[in-house]
């Protein structure tokens, strides 16, 4: 459903609303809680992360000294960003999944605008909260910017991708948020953008590479403590949306790195036995003492990895950045 923005001069008209059905989102949530919840072992879903708060926390955490991810793909944008712009002759639509407050996303906005002038930006994200100040702040700095900002998960993003266009479109994957799919869905995922992808259309994808455990460990469980009251707030965003009882202080965040699958796993595990009610969906859950709800997966990938992802989806790596640590890739890849 298409919600227009107040039209007060012609930089609004430029900015453009497209939001989800909240109603099937929020039944959808409480589906996911229940089914989560009464599994064994249980878990619950990492994109209800981002909800105003979670996205809000999240923001954080890409600041943290240990969150290097951030950091070292702002480093190849900022540095490439020019040279990607180059590679598109004329003007083109630029799509995002997952845009976030769409700070990296500037360093491409800007070289895009130098070569061309004019560009359509659609981001896509599932928190209408972080998308409308970002769009909001992004019509501020950049007048000549339209925006079309669609505010759902990315299934919604896709159906939009598949829909006409008449720009060749580059559309960003970006913070290596490819790491939170299993490795075969995440195939599965790309082969679907790929099949909304017109041959002069190319897909650049932020992939967080493989490294040091230790490193890896702190990135996801920072010495502030942010990204614990990140994950916890999936237990607050359950409280207030579904009429939960859970005590965060009765929850420890856990994270840690299984390099045999290549991946960062966090967890909220149990400090003690205890009883919690949802009364949104009539449920009491029961929680043993270190028990616990696995509630993200990370995975990291080799160049070869990425290389045979890319591969499984028919896609090709055309170009490939990285940092100056080498801890951080951007791949730019093309239909095969």
């Amino acid at each position: 459903m298409a919600r227009s923005a107040a039209r007060t001069d012609r930089r609004e008209e430029r900015l453009e609303w497209i939001s989800a059905d909240r109603e099937a989102e929020r039944a959808a949530f409480a589906q996911d809680v229940a089914e989560g919840l009464t599994a064994k072992p249980k878990w619950l879903p990492c994109r209800y992360f981002y909800d105003a708060e979670g996205s809000r926390l999240f923001e954080a955490i890409c600041e943290l000294p240990e969150y290097y991810l951030t950091r070292a793909e702002r480093e190849i944008l900022s540095q490439r960003a020019d040279a990607i712009a180059a590679l598109f002759p004329s003007p083109i639509h630029l799509v995002e999944l997952g845009s976030g407050s769409s700070v990296k996303t500037r360093l491409l906005i800007e070289a895009f605008l130098r070569r061309h002038g004019t560009l359509r930006y659609l981001p896509v994200d599932i928190s209408p909260t972080i998308l409308e100040e970002s769009a909001q702040a992004l019509r501020r700095d950049y007048p000549l910017l339209e925006i079309t900002a669609i505010a759902a998960e990315y299934a919604e993003g896709l159906r939009r991708l598949a829909s006409g266009q008449d720009r060749p479109r580059l559309i960003l994957w970006l913070g290596s948020n490819v790491g939170n799919f299993e490795r075969p869905e995440a195939a599965a995922f790309l082969a679907r953008v790929r099949a909304a992808m017109a041959p002069d259309d190319r897909l650049l994808i932020g992939v967080d590479l493989r490294k040091d455990p230790a490193l890896l460990e702190s990135a996801y469980d920072d010495a502030q403590g942010v990204t614990a009251r990140f994950n916890r707030n999936l237990l607050a965003r359950i409280n207030r949306e579904l009429g939960g009882s859970f005590d965060l202080a009765g929850f420890r965040h856990v994270a840690r790195y299984d390099a045999a699958e290549g991946r960062v796993e966090m967890h909220l595990e149990s400090v003690r036995p205890q009883l919690v009610t949802i009364a949104g969906i009539g449920l009491t859950v029961p929680f043993a003492s270190g028990e616990r709800i696995h509630t993200e997966n990370s995975y990291k990938y080799s160049l070869a990895e990425i290389d045979d992802l890319a591969r499984a989806a028919g896609l090709v790596v055309a170009h490939r950045w990285l940092d100056v640590a080498a801890r951080f890739s951007a791949n730019l890849l093309a239909p095969a």
